[in-house]
C-alpha cells in the first residue's frame, strides 16, 4: 500500500509564523512613514504586505501539491531561465529607482526579475547535478554549463547593479557544486580565481567602497555613510529583553533608512526585545535544520540539490541580513526572507518553500 504523503509541519509553521509576523511589522515599521513620506494612509504598506502574502500563500498550495520532478523538464528549465534572462534585460529600459534598475512595471505592479531567477538557477543547477555528478571532478563537462548560465545571469544582475544578489546566487550555486562532491582543490583554486575579481568588483563603485570603510568604522562619518549601521545597532541596543512594545519603536521615524525592508529586523529587535528577535532566528533555525533534514531524505539526487539549494537560499539571505541590521557585515540591499516589505520577494520566497515542502512529502517517512 502506497504511503500516504504528508509535508513537513515544522517547516510549513515556521515559513507562516514569519508570514505572520511579516504582516505585523510590515506595518508598525511603515505606518508613520506612509502618512508623511508618501502622503498615503498608515496602513498603505499594510494592505500592499497583505495582498502579498495572500498571492504568496495560494503560490506555495499549488507548489506543495505539484510534483517537484516536472521542474527537471527542459522545456520547464529553459522557459524559466528564457524568461529570466529576458526580464533582466527589460530592466535596463525603464526608469532608475534609488540609483538603480532592479524592477520593472508590469500592469502596475513593480517587478523584480532577480527574484525569480534565484529559483531559476537553482532548478537548473539541480537538474544538472543530478545527471552529471558522478563526472564532477570532469569540470569543463559536469560544470561549463553551470558555470556559463550562472555567469549571464549574475553578469546582469551586477549591471543592475545588485552586487548582493549577484553574490548570493553564486554562493549557492557554490554550496550546491561543492555537496555534490566537487574535490576541494578546485573550489580552493575557485576562490583564488575569484578573489581578484571580487575585489574589482568592489572597488570599481564609490559606493560600495565607502559601504566598506562605513563597516570599518561607522563613527568616522556618523551622520553620512555610518549613519544606517549605527541607527541599527542603537535599535537593537535599546530593545532590551522584552521590547519597547508594537507600535512604539522610535528608530524607524526616520531615523533607520529602510525600516520596513532592509531593517526590518531592527524594528523588531527594539520593539519586542531580544526575545521577539531570537524568536525570529528560532524560525530560521527550524527551516534551515528541516531543510537540511529533506536534503538528506529525498528520494532522488535531483530533490536532494534543489532542497539544498532553497534552503541556502533562505539562508544565506537571512543570515546576511540579520548580520548587517547587526553591524556584522557592511550594508546590503538584501532583504529578510519572509519578512521584509516587499511583493517579489515575498512571493519567490514562498515558491521555494511550496517546492521544498513538495520534496518533503515525498522524502524517507522518518523526516
Amino acid at each position: 500500500m502506497a504511503r500516504t504523503l504528508k509535508s513537513d509541519k515544522f517547516l510549513f509553521l515556521a515559513t507562516l509564523l514569519l508570514v505572520c509576523v511579516s504582516v505585523v511589522m510590515v506595518y508598525s515599521a511603515s505606518a508613520f512613514l506612509a502618512v508623511d513620506r508618501y502622503q498615503q494612509p498608515p496602513y498603505y504598506f499594510l494592505f500592499k504586505q497583505v495582498t502579498w502574502a495572500a498571492i504568496g500563500l495560494c503560490v506555495l498550495s499549488v507548489a506543495m501539491r505539484t510534483d517537484y520532478r516536472i521542474l527537471k523538464q527542459p522545456m520547464v528549465i529553459w522557459t524559466a531561465l528564457g524568461v529570466c534572462t529576458v526580464a533582466l534585460v527589460l530592466v535596463f529600459f525603464f526608469p532608475v529607482v534609488n540609483g538603480t534598475r532592479r524592477w520593472f512595471s508590469l500592469g502596475g505592479i513593480g517587478v523584480q526579475p532577480s527574484e525569480l531567477a534565484k529559483v531559476a538557477v537553482i532548478i537548473y543547477t539541480a537538474s544538472l547535478l543530478e545527471r552529471r555528478m558522478d563526472a564532477i571532478d570532469r569540470v569543463a563537462y559536469a560544470l561549463g554549463p553551470i558555470v556559463l548560465v550562472t555567469g549571464v545571469i549574475c553578469g546582469l544582475i551586477v549591471l543592475e547593479p545588485d552586487f548582493g544578489t549577484a553574490f548570493t546566487v553564486l554562493t549557492i550555486v557554490g554550496v550546491m557544486v561543492f555537496a555534490a562532491g566537487l574535490h576541494y582543490r578546485y573550489v580552493i583554486g575557485l576562490v583564488l580565481v575569484m578573489a581578484p575579481l571580487l575585489f574589482v568588483v568592489l572597488a570599481s563603485a564609490e559606493y560600495r567602497r565607502r559601504r566598506i570603510l562605513a563597516f570599518l568604522d561607522p563613527y568616522a562619518d556618523p551622520l553620512g555613510d555610518g549613519f544606517q549601521i549605527i541607527q541599527s545597532q542603537i535599535a537593537v541596543g535599546t530593545g532590551g529583553l522584552f521590547g519597547q512594545g508594537l507600535m512604539a519603536g522610535v528608530q524607524k521615524l526616520f531615523f533607520l533608512p529602510a525600516p520596513h525592508t532592509d531593517f526590518i529586523y531592527a524594528v523588531i529587535a527594539e520593539e519586542t526585545g531580544l526575545l521577539g528577535a531570537s524568536a525570529i532566528l528560532a524560525c530560521f533555525g527550524v527551516i534551515v535544520w528541516r531543510g537540511l533534514r529533506v536534503t538528506a531524505a529525498a528520494p532522488d539526487r535531483f530533490g536532494s540539490f534543489l532542497a539544498l539549494g532553497l534552503t541556502m537560499m533562505v539562508a544565506f539571505q537571512a543570515f546576511v541580513n540579520i548580520s548587517v541590521v547587526l553591524g556584522m557585515m557592511p550594508t546590503k540591499g538584501i532583504p529578510l526572507p519572509f519578512v521584509s516589505s516587499g511583493g517579489s520577494s515575498l512571493l519567490i520566497s514562498l515558491l521555494g518553500m511550496g517546492i521544498l515542502l513538495n520534496v518533503s512529502e515525498h522524502a524517507s517517512a522518518d523526516v
